[in-house]
């Protein structure tokens, strides 16, 4: 090899397009290629593995340089070891193997190897090395596959998609230039559009784009290409044909890299008979799931038993599939590209129907072990689990409502997922459903019973009385032809809630009398403590608080005893109102505490608003309208995102509701406005967390000096150093870390790391966020 050879194999030219994102994984890749001989780069095709190892190699700067060698070529596994030779420039003049001359061609050099694509010739490749670090001690190997090479002190480092805007980027008004997935896209679409940018017209669409593509890098390159012909907004709306709209033509790529659909086949190809049989049956997955809904849905024929777990265990090493874990709960999903590919295969061998019904009866079976253990200890992670299931729940309800037969059954899903619609926070969704599938049912049937009863009671805490009572009426014929004893039951306990909401306390009282005795008749104690506690409320209402807290008492008492805490924390509410009734404040707030503190484990946004109401007004009775307003702030925000209001709940509450707040509003005048719309973004994660501190300090008890607004964690200024609390200020003024290391005369290095800090300290996942804790928290920067 000549000196030119030499030098242009140990220090590789430059890429033609520039290196954008990942400005962390680089500085983490480059430390692991220094400390560790062996590092592989996996994840899946597509994501970027080539161009972040060889941009990693080339900033490492090894004395002995930097060798190359691609394998994608390669066609066979005897052929590895030659092919390393050849591309090392390893003279082939003796009679010695492969190996033993490039051991001896590299032998005493401080040298980093990259061998790039090794998925293929795995064993081969793995076999290779083992033999090249045992003997050059010099030498470090940085690897990229699908799947680990698996051998001893291999440190992996899974490389992830590009990090994408979040769904409501779409809407704001922000920059998203710092957003990696569209940096690239900006970046690669000005190479064939100039002066290309986000627009207030293309903003929705390039976030749109960059969700949908997963971030992947060669799927946004590919798309970027089409912006010579389409817009934005014309290549979402053809990305169900991504697979042929996404086919680049540049005559130098890799074959694999010029279409999308080259290199899937490629990671397909690369897969075992039981890997590919699991890849598309798991393209019935629009979301994540846990193993047990993989193995419930897939786990059948071919797929029975321990092979389901071999093949997955398979999938996740190619990096097909994506194990996320949290704890000790790890759950499954495929990037959506993927998942495409794998539902075209799907349809194309017949079971779209069959895994489809399999999925859908595998979430019906998990929302009826909600209901039949509603009574009890597991009500929080029952509605949990659901919680974290939702898209699934409503890909399955589409399917129900849009395959011929299918309807009942979908039906009974919609109802089982009663507790999911009511205290998950999905009444629109529940709602929606219902009322698309309602329609579908045979009239005077038993299914169209439970859906007319379930949609009235979703209807009535959105405040649509005349709707819920005419599906009431229709319900109660129903019962009536069929001596439905339950079916009645739900009659009497929806009528007694529409007459309560309705002012019509008499008759609701009567009712859910009725309904008590029915429910304990046939064994459902659940709906028995549901009906109590609404009972109680309408005994306070109607002038009768001694009453309504005998009832509340019942109802903790026997909730207590089986576990159960849900309509527990609604009979505490309902008890907080009835002592506000009598004047007892302080009683009042300890059972408003008492709910709240049940409340922090099941985020019920119904029962969130109606707490925070209610703390409001303790707050405003006992001589804290400042509080008080920042809680009507903070139960604003929460009945806006849920879609209802207090009105829903009748003239009794809402006139309880007015006439504290006017009492707000004497105390504090204009302020108590201000206070309101200060409070009046509150995520419903943190209503809960905000309105119990509220409240604690009412009681004398020591709570942070001002809960945090707009959805950001209290937190100290003290918790961040003199530093970090200046960069934070100029976050918080949209500089971005470039303009943030000029104007400190720091490097943009040491910038990342602060921002990275501050991201940790103040458990922020954006930059946003950072940027309304420092205006929440009133933060200035410190003087130097």
């Amino acid at each position: 090899m000549d000196d030119e050879a030499e030098r242009r194999q140990r220090h590789p030219a430059g890429p033609l397009t520039s290196f954008v994102g990942r400005r962390r994984t680089m500085a983490l890749l480059e430390s692991e290629v220094r400390a560790c001989r062996l590092v592989s780069v996996t994840g899946p095709g597509g994501v970027g593995k080539t161009r972040t190892a060889l941009t990693a190699a080339e900033r490492a700067r090894f004395s002995g340089g930097t060798r190359v060698v691609e394998l994608a070529s390669v066609t066979h596994p005897a052929q590895v070891a030659s092919a390393v030779a050849t591309a090392l420039g390893v003279p082939d003049q003796s009679n010695r193997d492969a190996t033993d001359r490039v051991i001896g061609h590299l032998a005493g050099a401080d040298a980093l190897l990259v061998l790039d694509n090794c998925e293929h010739v795995l064993e081969a490749a793995a076999t290779l090395v083992l033999r090249l670090l045992d003997a050059l001690p010099g030498l470090r190997v940085l690897a990229t596959s699908r799947e680990p090479l698996g051998i001893r002190g291999e440190r992996v480092h899974l490389l992830a998609p590009l990090a994408v805007p979040e769904e409501s980027d779409a809407s704001g008004a922000g920059a998203l230039d710092h957003v990696p997935a569209v940096q690239l896209l900006l970046d690669r679409a000005q190479d064939v559009l100039p002066g290309f940018t986000v627009t207030a017209e293309n903003r929705a669409a390039v976030v749109a784009l960059c969700r949908r593509l997963d971030g992947l890098p060669l799927a946004i390159e590919l798309a970027a290409v089409r912006l010579r012909s389409l817009s934005v907004s014309q290549i979402v709306a053809r990305l169900d044909r991504r697979f042929s709209l996404l086919a680049g033509h540049a005559p130098g790529a890799d074959p694999r890299q010029r279409s999308l659909r080259a290199l899937i086949d490629w990671s397909h190809d690369l897969c075992g008979p039981d890997e590919r049989l699991l890849w598309q049956r798991m393209s019935v997955f629009p979301a994540a799931v846990d193993l047990e809904t993989a193995e419930r849905v897939c786990g059948f024929g071919e797929l029975d038993g321990e092979r389901l777990f071999d093949a997955l265990d398979g999938l996740v090493g190619k990096s097909v599939v994506v194990a996320d874990r949290r704890g000790e709960q790890v759950r499954y999903r495929q990037f959506v590209t993927l998942r495409e590919y794998g539902a075209e295969l799907l349809e194309s061998a017949g079971e779209a129907d069959l895994l489809r019904r399999r999925h859908r009866d595998h979430f019906t079976a998990r929302a009826a072990l909600c209901v039949r253990r509603w009574c009890g200890p597991d009500q929080a992670s029952d509605l949990s689990r659901l919680r974290e299931d939702d898209a699934h729940l409503l890909a399955a309800l589409a399917w129900s409502a849009e395959t011929p037969g299918e309807a009942p059954a979908g039906a009974r899903l919609a109802c089982l997922l009663r507790y999911h619609w009511i205290a998950g926070g999905f009444l629109s969704n529940g709602r929606r459903w219902l009322e698309r599938l309602l329609p579908l049912l045979e009239p005077g049937t038993a299914d169209r019973g439970e859906a007319l009863w379930a949609t009235a009671w979703v209807a009535l805490i959105q405040g649509d009385r005349a709707v819920a009572g005419s599906y009431l009426d229709e319900c109660a014929a129903i019962a009536d032809s069929l001596n439905d004893r339950n079916l009645r039951g739900h009659v009497r306990l929806w009528r007694a809630l529409l007459n309560l909401f309705a002012g019509e306390l008499d008759a609701a009282v009567s009712l859910y009398q009725e309904a008590i005795e029915i429910h304990q008749a046939t064994g459902d104690t659940g709906l028995v403590l549901t009906a109590s506690f609404q009972l109680a409320m309408a005994q306070a209402y109607a002038g009768r608080p001694e009453e309504a807290l005998a009832t509340c008492s019942s109802v903790i008492a026997r909730a207590s005893a089986v576990g159960e805490r849900w309509n527990r924390a609604y009979a505490h509410w309902a008890a907080a109102i009835s002592h506000l009734h009598l004047g007892q404040v302080t009683e009042a707030r300890t059972a408003i505490t008492a709910a709240m503190r049940i409340e922090q484990d099941f985020r019920d946004g119904v029962c969130t608003a109606l707490c925070t109401e209610i703390s409001a007004w303790v707050a405003a009775s006992s001589g804290h309208a400042a509080d008080a307003a920042a809680l009507e702030g903070v139960a604003a925000s929460v009945w806006s995102r849920l879609g209802t209001s207090l009105r829903a709940f009748g003239p009794h509450a809402t006139e309880d509701g007015r006439t504290h707040a006017r009492r707000v509003d004497e105390q504090l005048g204009p302020a108590a406005a201000a206070i309101r719309q200060e409070y009046a973004q509150i995520a419903l994660s943190d209503a809960v967390r905000i309105g119990l501190d509220l409240v604690i300090r009412q009681s004398g008890k020591a709570v942070p000096s001002r809960p945090a607004a707009a959805g950001v964690r209290t937190v100290p200024d003290s918790v961040l150093t003199s530093r970090e609390t200046e960069i934070a200020v100029l976050i918080a003024r949209g500089h971005t870390n470039k303009a943030i290391a000029e104007q400190l005369t720091i490097s943009p290095r040491t910038v990342d790391g602060h921002v990275e800090r501050i991201l940790r300290k103040l458990d922020c996942a954006s930059r946003s966020q950072i940027a309304s804790w420092v205006t929440a928290a009133g933060v200035k920067s410190p003087a130097r």
